[in-house]
């Protein structure tokens, strides 16, 4: 470390001093620091931080000092996070990782303890927890039992990683989603490092993309890949080029009847129009002197959906109270205060508005009421309009469906069967479940959660939900009986408040028991419908729907038997599980019925913004996040009680259908081989725009009839034991077998199907993506897949990346990525490749069936052409821009991903 422009001084905290590099000093030099947002101040101390002549030199910190805000970006830096946060979706095939790299270390000769995190990396436990049990008082002992036994050997693993790895701690399951648990306790927002005295900012990357939400505590971190994730881990630093920042300027207030949701779907919609993929977000203006920091938390969050790397705020006077809410020790409040304020850190009523690249403005006065859906979080819908939306969404199914209907009744008059059209043609069915007799419909909603860190990690929404189900129950309503409802929060902290505010009671009433702490709807873990309702929906061919307040709703993620799926505010989901339907207006039409059989309106159920703050004011203290928190790491007995393996290495069991050690490494040595070639590849699979990391690798059930299945099958395991793909990414045998394997997918190579189909170019032959992948692998035929826009949307999902490797795929070419598949792609060495603007697959008249073979790609190349041979020969040239964006990003790529790289650079060290 050298300070080679003598930045390094001194501030007081309370009674203590810390050593700091101070960018007012560098600001003596470089006038223009005075200027930078507050983001791109926290890069400029990174880089001053960790100047070594090496990663990071004097001309990096020149070039950050200098940033032009309108300028494209074309400086590379190396950013060093100062911590990594993961969950056990991701976290878990990151151990595995690590725990491979230790069996390559000592096959390569070095050391095996090399491979250690440098820097604090905490695991969440969230991601497990399904919804089997709901609608019962037991619902969460049942769930946590359940999500026990089908994942102990995983937290068994966990355990072992946590004790053979230092810096490595693992919050058990059934505490809280990681982000909430993040924000609430594992953020220092400012570090106080008592060992080198020295005072710097709370940074992090997280293996889940919505690790944006502690940008709103000012905590700078977004969403990385695992493999990028591991490497930070080992600290190694991740570049980037110093990007843009769009300033987002909030005045006004909500007004009354709009929550946060609204807000956050508002921006999101205005954030995707504009355009800010690889781009930073901030948030500025008077708006924010009255923006609680849980609102603000849940802007952040949605940065994923909304394009950006992170949508951060500054600290200020309402990050220190909310650090004093959630029970922050006073040492460490004062540390944050008095560095922010030393280092020019810290948000002033009427400052001067910062440089940004770009400037957009929202009065959050004129927000209203909305949801977003029925596939795309970004896809903003105003509650008055939502049975415009959804009549829309259901026209071109009933078409199919009447046609479907058409062709039966012929074909069964042809036969002489009278005029009876075929079943699983119908638009309602008659179901009997428990009590109840009822039909079902298009556009019933047929499971209603509040769930999701977007939503439960703020308190006016979730006591605005109590609110509305405490004056739902007073009237006599009840939730539809077809509507499967849930309650998940985001950390125990909510239980208590619910409990002191008496609306535990009233949501219990309504169906909305607690089912588990965790992410569990937006990730697919929504569980199975009730079997008569399920069975109905799949033979009638319902399109049926779910509202949730959570952060994701693309196709086939929610549950593969609900096509239409609706982001809402926690009071909203109420209200619709009240309604049982999208197909109405809830603005005018009623909600549902008095015991007395009068009509009620959302008007007569909905809270005033009084009466929530009022209800937050008398039920939430610091008290119980201290409570929460105060043994964290300890877990419950049955935690305590697993039986874990121990040693540096790890001991595979190669039974293990969780856990197994993957072949990234196999014939590894210590030289970097040459660029690859790539000819004569096959295309596996021609895909058009938004496809999402979870149409590559999907997280939620695993099918008995897919690879995946099988395979379990094969392996002794029943299908009721088959968990999810999630839970399964341990096990590279799954998810190989899960890769493409999305429910909803639409291969266009085999046209008419959906889910994880191709067509196997030498015979014609349709079959499994997987399976021709094998084939192609057999026959040492690399492969590529052919894509359109917005390649890779989504979570952070590295297993998107690892499976497209795994089958053998050698190059995506697609019109644009985001941002973070592009990167997991490279850091597997798998080369993404773009169409130049205006091509793509149909204007180049490319079908999937040609051969192909990229021609010109070497060490630092912009770009390639590509030679696609159809069957008869006849070829056909194209340029492609190489996205492969910095130089590191080469060195990973040559050495055939940023795990090789790390692994051969501590293998020669040791």
């Amino acid at each position: 470390m050298s300070d080679s422009f003598n930045t390094r001084k001194q501030f007081t905290a309370g009674d203590r001093s810390f050593d700091y590099f101070s960018l007012k000093t560098l600001e003596e030099q470089f006038p223009n620091v005075a200027k930078l947002p507050y983001a791109q101040k926290i890069l400029l101390e990174n880089l001053l931080r960790h100047e070594d002549d090496s990663s990071v030199s004097k001309d990096d910190i020149e070039a950050m000092a200098n940033w032009d805000a309108k300028a494209e970006p074309d400086t590379e830096i190396a950013f060093t996070p100062a911590r990594v946060v993961l969950q056990d979706f991701t976290g878990v095939p990151a151990v595995v990782d690590l725990a491979a790299m230790r069996d390559a270390m000592a096959k390569l000769g070095g050391r095996p303890d090399k491979i250690n995190p440098q820097s604090p990396a905490e695991l969440v436990i969230d991601h497990s927890v399904m919804v089997d049990e709901y609608g019962s008082a037991g619902a969460f002992d049942l769930n946590a039992k359940l999500e026990f036994n089908r994942n102990k050997e995983r937290y068994a693993f966990l355990r072992w990683g946590q004790g053979a790895f230092d810096n490595f701690k693992v919050v058990p399951p059934d505490t809280g989603i990681v982000h909430q648990v993040n924000l609430e306790f594992l953020a220092r927002v400012v570090f106080g490092n008592e060992q080198t005295n020295l005072a710097y900012p709370d940074t992090l990357v997280g293996t889940d993309s919505h690790t944006t939400m502690i940008n709103g505590v000012g905590v700078l971190g977004w969403g990385v890949g695992g493999i990028e994730a591991e490497a930070a881990m080992l600290g190694q630093p991740i570049t980037m080029l110093i990007p843009q920042v769009v300033g987002f300027k909030l005045t006004g207030k909500l007004a009354e009847g709009c929550t946060a949701t609204d807000l956050v779907l508002t921006v999101t919609e205005m954030l995707r129009a504009k355009g800010v993929v690889g781009k930073f977000v901030e948030f500025f203006g008077d708006g924010l002197a009255d923006l609680p920091l849980a609102d603000r938390a849940t802007i952040a969050n949605m940065a994923p959906e909304y394009g950006a790397t992170c949508g951060i705020f500054p600290v200020d006077g309402e990050t220190i109270r909310y650090m004093e809410l959630t029970g922050r020790p006073k040492e460490q409040v004062e540390l944050v205060e008095a560095y922010a304020k030393a280092q020019g850190m810290w948000r002033e009523e009427g400052e001067a508005e910062a440089d940004y690249t770009d400037v957009l403005e929202l009065d959050m006065s004129t927000v209203q009421p909305s949801l977003a859906g029925p596939k795309r979080p970004q896809d903003r819908v105003l509650l008055s309009d939502m049975q415009k939306t959804y009549k829309k969404e259901v026209e071109p199914f009933l078409k199919a469906r009447q046609d479907k209907d058409d062709k039966s009744l012929a074909e069964a008059r042809e036969e002489g069967e009278g005029g009876t059209p075929s079943k699983g043609i119908g638009g309602n069915a008659p179901v009997k479940y428990k009590d109840a007799e009822f039909d079902l419909h298009d556009g019933s909603v047929v499971i209603a959660a509040i769930t999701s860190c977007t939503n439960t990690s703020n308190p006016a929404v979730m006591l605005a939900a109590g609110l509305v189900a405490r004056n739902a129950v007073a009237k006599g309503m009840q939730v539809k009986p077809w509507v499967k409802t849930s309650l998940a929060p985001g950390s125990k902290v909510v239980t208590e408040y619910l409990e002191k505010a008496g609306l535990n009671v009233d949501l219990d009433k309504l169906g909305f028991q607690l089912v588990g702490y965790g992410c569990t709807t937006c990730i697919g873990n929504s569980g199975p419908l009730p079997e008569p309702i399920g069975e109905a929906v799949r033979d009638n061919n319902l399109n049926v729907a779910s509202v949730l307040s959570g952060n994701r709703n693309f196709e086939g993620r929610v549950h593969g038997d609900v096509r239409m799926n609706f982001l809402a505010s926690p009071p909203l989901v109420v209200a619709y599980a009240l309604a049982g339907t999208i197909d109405t207006d809830l603005t005018h039409d009623p909600v549902g019925q008095d015991k007395d059989g009068n009509d009620v309106f959302l008007k007569d159920l909905w809270p005033s913004q009084k009466e929530v703050y009022d209800t937050i004011g008398s039920s939430l203290s610091s008290q119980m996040f201290l409570d929460s928190y105060g043994d964290v790491f300890a877990g419950d007995a049955r935690w305590q009680g697993l039986e874990t393996p121990e040693g540096e290495i790890y001991e595979w069991d190669e039974d293990s259908t969780y856990v197994q050690n993957p072949p990234y490494f196999e014939g590894m040595t210590v030289d970097v081989a040459d660029i690859p070639t790539i000819q004569g590849a096959r295309c596996l699979a021609l895909l058009g725009d938004s496809i999402t990391t979870d149409h590559i690798s999907p997280a939620g059930s695993i099918t008995k009839d897919s690879p995946a299945g099988q395979y379990l099958q094969e392996q002794g395991v029943k299908p009721s034991d088959f968990n999810s793909y999630g839970s399964r990414r341990g096990n590279h045998e799954v998810m190989m077998r899960g890769t493409f394997a999305n429910v909803r997918l639409r291969n266009l190579l085999a046209p008419g199907t959906e889910g994880g189909w191709t067509r196997y170019q030498p015979s014609g032959d349709e079959m499994f993506i997987y399976d021709a992948a094998m084939q192609y692998k057999d026959e040492g035929t690399p492969l590529v897949v052919l894509a359109g826009k917005e390649y890779g949307t989504g979570s952070s999902r590295d297993w998107a990346a690892k499976g497209t490797l795994l089958l053998g795929v050698k190059t995506v070419i697609a019109q644009s990525f985001e941002r973070i598949h592009r990167s997991n792609l490279v850091g597997m060495g798998v080369l993404p490749l773009q169409f130049v603007d205006g091509d793509s697959a149909d204007s180049l008249g490319l079908d999937g069936s040609e051969t192909f073979d990229i021609e010109g790609l070497s060490a630092g190349a912009t770009g390639v052409t590509v030679k696609a041979t159809k069957e008869n020969g006849e070829t056909s040239e194209f340029q492609a821009k190489v996205r492969i964006d910095t130089p590191k990003e080469w060195d990973y790529y040559q050495n055939g991903g940023i795990l090789h790289y790390v692994l051969r650079q501590l293998a020669k060290a040791a």
